[in-house]
């Protein structure tokens, strides 16, 4: 696999990682035998270090230093919240409201049980994109699921903050199979000829750590490597379709 860099200079390097891809290594997926961080690590011939994380599931921008000393650098602003996140988002339903403000703590490890853990400040932006409808069902008292494209902004870096609050508040995103609906996940999966967690980090904007230039790191869904779908996707060949928009969609989207 090769990865496609968004950005390089002599300290960072930004890729548009794909999703299902992990970034490093870990125990919890032993049987794997790739990860961003050694694919990287290789491809261009020199160490790397992660400055942030994306779940596995996840796609879209990823940084790296090319030092342990921009790394320091770059992770003292990742924990001061000196940059701004955005991630697009396909959930379930229609949320009432055009736009909000979640603000709701969340355990530090959502492995555990959240009963005895210290509880972590947590605020999630969110505007809704679009309201599609689909003929995807799997109550049969409806014959369609409705399904809303969100854009999603985590004001700090819990773990899964962004599929916790919007399970929080009954909106999961499509695909989580830890915080999703599985019947669901599994019809649209089918449906669309994909199955992936519908999460993209669009956009990733701070100060350079070296130089203080203003940066903005971009992976437009129709560029990353979706596995042929498009954001908002399309049903699978020889599935028919029936999505209605009922509001205005991301500029630039594949319809």
């Amino acid at each position: 696999m090769t990865l496609t860099p968004i950005y390089q200079d002599e300290h960072l390097v930004a890729i548009d990682k794909p999703p299902g891809l992990l970034v490093h290594r870990t125990q919890l997926a032993a049987h794997e035998d790739q990860a961003a961080l050694q694919l990287l690590r290789d491809q261009l011939g020199q160490p790397v270090w992660p400055a942030h994380r994306l779940d596995r599931g996840t796609s879209g921008v990823l940084l790296f230093a090319l030092s342990a000393e921009v790394a320091s650098l770059l992770g003292a602003m990742f924990e001061q919240g000196r940059m701004e996140k955005r991630y697009l988002a396909l959930v379930r339903g229609w949320p009432t409201l055009d736009q909000g403000l979640i603000d709701h703590p969340l355990a530090r490890d959502p492995e555990l049980p959240s009963a005895g853990q210290t509880l972590l400040a947590a605020q999630t932006r969110w505007q809704v994109l679009e309201r599609i409808e689909w003929p995807v069902t799997t109550d049969t008292r409806f014959a369609t699921t409705r399904v809303a494209l969100l854009e999603a902004e985590p004001l700090q870096g819990r773990r899964h903050q962004i599929r916790r609050h919007l399970k929080h508040i009954a909106h999961p995103i499509l695909g989580d199979a830890t915080h999703g609906k599985g019947p669901l996940n599994r019809a649209v999966a089918a449906w669309l000829g994909v199955n992936r967690l519908w999460l993209h980090a669009q956009r990733l904007a701070l100060r350079h750590p070296v130089s203080g230039a203003a940066l903005m790191l971009e992976a437009p869904p129709s560029a990353a490597l979706q596995q042929g779908a498009a954001w908002p996707p399309a049903p699978a060949s020889g599935c028919e379709s029936a999505a209605t928009p009922l509001a205005h969609p991301a500029a630039g989207w594949p319809r």
